[in-house]
Parts: C-alpha cells; structure tokens; sequence
C-alpha cells in the first residue's frame, strides 16, 4: 500500500498512552498512516504506549504534527473526515475513499466545537443504542471507522 491510497489516522492530542498504542498497532496492522496532532498527553517513548504497540513500532508510519492546519497544509487535496457522538451522520454513511483521513480528537472533549461546525457534512458518529453510555473507547471507536472504510474500499478480501 502506498501512501496515497493508505488511510491516514489523524489523533488530535491523545492523552492516554495505551489508546495510542493499541491504535498505533492498528495502524500497522492495516497499512495506515498515524498522524499524531499537537499536545500530546504523554511523551512518545511512554511504557505503557510501547507496550500497547507490543513490537510493532517499526511497521508504523508515525508522524507528527503541531497543529491540525500545518498537516492539513501539508496535504492540500486531502478528504477529512471528523468522528464525534454529537453528529448526525453514522460512519456507515460516508463514502470513504483511499487516502481519505479519519479524525478523532482527545478523549475527554472529542474534537473541537468550531471544527465541527465548519465542517457539518463530514462529520460523523458511532452509533451507541444506550443512553447510559456516553461514548466508546478512543481505540475501539478508530478500529470501527477504520474497518468500515477499509471494508468500502475492497480491503478486506
């Protein structure tokens, strides 16, 4: 898989170092860029990230970033696509595309307000069918996304 057709997986400032890690493993696991955006809630050479990744780290495309905008400049023609329990659109209804960036924000606030609301067309959700459950781990929630572009794409035969 190239980087132009793999599937970009963008964290807006992670905080919990296992989450990461696990997504980072998912990351290689399925040929798919990890992007690491801004302030990160722990330092990247954590133990417990490590483990998470277990031994994968070497088939991980890692990159990192200040901010949002400075790697949304760097790809200038991307397609983004922003995960958040408040919008209307279930994951399954987009029409992913290769290369297409999935965007998840911290897990204790999600992605910013001002982003979601400048972007209400390419905002999507995780359906949750329980009222008690406020939303789903950070890891499982990127493994859901991903797999379903992933299985839109032909990726999975």
């Amino acid at each position: 898989m190239t980087s132009q057709t793999a599937f970009h997986l963008v964290l807006i400032e992670p905080e919990i170092p296992p989450n990461t890690g696990n997504i980072a493993r998912l990351c290689g696991a399925t040929g798919t860029i990890l992007h690491l955006v801004g302030k990160l809630g722990f330092s990247i050479d954590d133990k417990q990230l490590k483990r998470a990744g277990l031994d994968y780290w070497e088939a991980i495309d890692v990159r990192r970033w200040d901010s949002l905008s400075q790697l949304q400049a760097a790809f200038p023609d991307g397609r983004w696509w922003y995960t958040s329990k408040k919008a209307a659109r279930s994951h399954v209804e987009a029409e992913f595309l290769p290369g297409d960036f999935l965007v998840f924000g911290k897990e204790t606030e999600g992605l910013p307000a001002d982003l979601l609301a400048a972007h209400p067309e390419r905002c999507l959700r995780i359906p949750i069918f329980s009222p008690i459950v406020r939303s789903l781990n950070l890891s499982t929630a990127a493994g859901i996304v991903l797999y379903e572009a992933l299985r839109q794409t032909g990726r999975l035969t």
